[in-house]
């Protein structure tokens, strides 16, 4: 006779499997449904002017990116997550790992998918060098790994070490504060960035300390956190929300058909 907590594990397998549907259904109707519009992805260098006889940098689009297939492969990412782990033999291993309060598959899907999504944010605010979107990804991904370093941490603790998650939070902001700055910076009238850009900013940076703040109500055992199961099923619907916000946010903004 199965336990509560196994009881809780096969729901949750369950949930997994539609929250896979989801973020595989919004993939689909994004990528058919959106246009073709892209984005720039530069690279500066300096060249030598034999004229001035100065060096002088020098701005290379070195691929125009169509945003509507990355929008989908984030939504992809987490739909292939949650049907892995609610297949046959990986489920055992994530309920295992569960039952001892730690989720490495979410981790590793966060890494690739948040940082995707971060880059395409910097994108909509004008961030086109790859040399800053390079560590953007990088960084954003260490965030997230120090979260799973918080859990791997902890499992050899008696009381909570805090220190991954305020690493983690300290790498995480950065990438915030250079799309800040861009905002900032933007300028007025046709050169401001347009509405939805601005609501995207506030509503996915609020949407990233969600997760922070599930953790800390996780390890503070703050009422229904006291129940591990309870903090894994709220990032399952927190990476929904926040993935359904900014593609269908960009969508409306800029991908819809005229």
């Amino acid at each position: 006779m199965l336990n509560k907590t196994d009881k809780q594990l096969n729901k949750l397998r369950t949930f997994n499997f539609v929250m896979g549907c989801f973020h595989l259904l919004q993939g689909i109707l994004l990528w058919v449904l959106s246009t073709d519009f892209t984005l720039p992805i530069n690279t500066y260098f300096l060249k030598f002017n034999q004229a001035t006889m100065n060096l002088q940098p020098v701005e290379d689009t070195v691929w125009e990116l169509r945003l509507a297939p990355w929008i989908a492969v984030f939504l992809f990412m987490s739909a292939a997550a949650h049907f892995i782990i609610s297949s046959p033999g990986i489920y055992e291993w994530y309920a295992k790992n569960l039952k001892n309060g730690i989720n490495y598959a979410r981790w590793y899907e966060y890494a690739f998918s948040s940082s995707l999504m971060i880059v395409i944010i910097s994108l909509l605010v004008g961030i086109y060098d790859l040399s800053a979107l390079i560590p953007i990804f990088g960084i954003n991904a260490m965030m997230i790994l120090f979260g799973l370093m918080m859990e791997l941490h902890n499992q050899t603790t008696k009381k909570t070490d805090w220190t991954s998650f305020i690493y983690g939070s300290i790498a995480g902001i950065v990438p915030w504060i250079v799309i800040a700055f861009n905002l900032a910076g933007a300028g007025e009238g046709d050169l401001k960035p347009p509405t939805f850009v601005y609501w995207i900013f506030f509503t996915i940076f609020i949407f990233f300390n969600t997760f922070a703040i599930n953790m800390f109500l996780q390890y503070k055992q703050v009422g229904k956190w006291k129940d591990y199961l309870f903090g894994e099923k709220m990032y399952i619907v927190l990476s929904l929300l926040a993935k359904s916000a900014l593609a269908w946010q960009i969508f409306a903004g800029t991908l819809r058909p005229v």
